[in-house]
């Protein structure tokens, strides 16, 4: 069985593409020894710890913990035994499918010094639940789906630069004429809105929102009960919940109203809310994120990314939801969003953001400091109005 492993090891690594790095690469320490890599599924975390496999393939295995062979056989113990095969760095993925993970890692960090473990799991996984909290030893990182500007590198083999929120807002003329000189954005944007958010996209745009579905039906149905303890009748509330709120999107929650439409108590609807964001799943607008807790009600419900909104719905979708669930799903890789008093979105408590399209004017924001509009079918802005397209090359 070892041997099965190990050829299944080497296959992997063999066949894993490195022409395209997505932007967390970088920006791991990879010489901490315990690093969790946590997203949500179908954004590319396999990809990522097989690059840094292949790259790094000394004394080094892969392993994926929803394998049969866990089923019935100690993660702690094979290790332990490649351990003494000379095996120091060891690449695990899917954790969460493991029962006993977070047990069997702090054991083997624990005992072996020399060791490094680099591992992927669900978004919503928690490292300080259970039995062995592990929040003290654990290096962890959030890999979101792919942003605007990766989805051109994936499409054009071009490359283009991350651009940070403070050089986009005073800079944004010079960039946008760099990047028109280059491509189309805009006609590429429109693409990315419908079906540029997973790696996934390029095997087959035909069925991609019928294998995004699927996604989500896995994300619901395996890895957050393996996670959670929920139920079947827990789940399938979700799944309606879920269904509802996709009709709705943006939507300014009445939770007893929730609650009533799928027949279940409020602190049920607002932990499923919870739960759902944690899983990327949705996206919840608050207007303070410090000390949150899932009671507190959000501001705001989006989709997760405008993909989604594609997936829930028969029809095109509203261009102003795709609008606000694009820029959300930008800005919070590496910005604090909060729903601000006067505009749309506020980034770190500093900045205020009106969204729009191309003929969208400053009047909801007039007076207000450090205030922008992100407008749509635009190539080029001016003063504060910024090309919308331009805020997906934060990361």
């Amino acid at each position: 069985m070892k041997e099965r492993l190990l050829k299944i090891s080497e296959k992997r690594r063999n066949e894993v593409q490195t022409r395209f790095v997505r932007y967390l690469y970088d920006a791991i320490d990879w010489k901490q020894p315990l690093i969790l890599i946590k997203g949500a599924r179908g954004a590319g975390k396999t990809t990522l710890l097989l690059q840094r496999f292949k790259n790094n393939p000394d004394k080094s295995i892969y392993l994926s913990l929803d394998d049969f062979y866990f089923e019935s056989n100690r993660l702690l113990l094979l290790l332990e035994e490649l351990y003494g095969e000379g095996f120091r760095t060891f690449y695990l993925d899917e954790v969460h499918q493991y029962e006993y993970w977070s047990k069997d890692l702090k054991n083997i960090y624990d005992n072996y010094f020399d060791i490094q473990i680099i591992a992927t799991g669900s978004s919503a996984l928690q490292i300080e639940k259970g039995t062995a909290d592990l929040s003290r030893r654990m290096t962890v990182y959030q890999l979101a789906g792919l942003s605007f500007r990766e989805y051109l590198e994936f499409e054009s083999e071009l490359s283009f630069p991350v651009i940070s929120l403070n050089e986009l807002l005073e800079n944004h003329q010079k960039y946008s004429i760099e990047i028109n000189d280059l491509t189309d954005p805009l006609t590429h944007f429109q693409d990315y809105l419908k079906f540029g958010y997973y790696p996934f996209f390029q095997t087959d745009r035909k069925f991609y929102h019928q294998k995004l579905q699927q996604t989500i039906q896995l994300t619901l149905d395996v890895d957050l009960p393996s996670i959670e303890t929920l139920n079947f009748s827990t789940v399938k509330g979700m799944k309606n919940l879920l269904f509802v709120l996709s009709q709705m999107v943006p939507y300014k929650p009445n939770i007893q109203t929730l609650a009533d439409k799928i027949n279940s108590p409020r602190n049920s609807v607002l932990k499923a809310l919870d739960l759902l964001e944690k899983s990327n799943v949705l996206n919840l607008l608050r207007s303070d994120n410090k000390g949150i807790s899932y009671l507190q009600k959000p501001e705001k419900i989006f989709l997760e990314n405008p993909n989604l909104l594609y997936v829930f719905s028969d029809a095109e979708p509203n261009k102003g939801n795709l609008r606000e669930t694009f820029f959300f799903n930008q800005l919070k890789v590496k910005h604090e969003v909060t729903s601000p008093k006067f505009g749309d979105f506020m980034a770190d408590q500093t900045f205020t953001f009106e969204i729009g399209g191309a003929a969208k004017t400053a009047k909801q924001i007039s007076g207000i400091p450090l205030a922008y509009i992100a407008a749509d079918d635009i190539k080029f802005g001016s003063e504060n109005k910024i090309p919308l397209w331009l805020f997906g090359f934060l990361y």
